[in-house]
């Protein structure tokens, strides 16, 4: 079983967009029982939040649900839960590292890391551009699976 963890700084907008993107791209593959696929935060700001509306909405347009969903913040422990822990964002990694301390066995990736284009992914909280997110995480959880699929 590969562990996913996508991380974002309130696990409100891109991190849990990942999740479900992530987890409806591994359904249609049929591959639901090889992996296990959650997000969280860095920042304790929206701990127990659900999906941002528009986040939610915008996910809902692709015909991808995020019910059930609570934010949480990333623990230490998960280092050692998660096969992959993949930030959105430089700022991410740097904030799950101060969280996880280091990296020892190179868990920790961005999202973009996986295209022919790595970068950043912006915060569409505050950029409200829900549609260029959606499509940059798209991208990279298509990188990411065809990546996990070799292995």
């Amino acid at each position: 079983m590969i562990k996913v963890l996508f991380i974002c700084h309130g696990n409100i907008c891109r991190s849990p967009m990942a999740e479900y993107i992530f987890k409806d791209l591994v359904k249609k593959e049929g591959l639901e029982s090889e992996f296990e696929i959650a997000s969280a935060a860095t920042s304790m700001e929206e701990i127990g939040n659900p999906v941002y509306p528009p986040a939610r909405r915008k996910l809902a347009e692709y015909g991808i649900r995020s019910d059930g969903h609570h934010a949480r913040r990333i623990e230490r422990s998960d280092y050692e839960k998660y096969d992959y822990l993949i930030g959105m964002e430089q700022f991410n990694i740097r904030n799950m590292m101060r969280v996880l301390g280091s990296d020892p066995e190179q868990k920790v990736y961005r999202l973009l890391d996986f295209t022919d284009r790595p970068g950043d992914i912006d915060d569409p909280w505050y950029t409200n551009d829900f549609e260029t997110a959606y499509r940059e995480i798209l991208r990279g959880c298509e990188g990411l699976l065809r990546t996990l699929k070799k292995k």
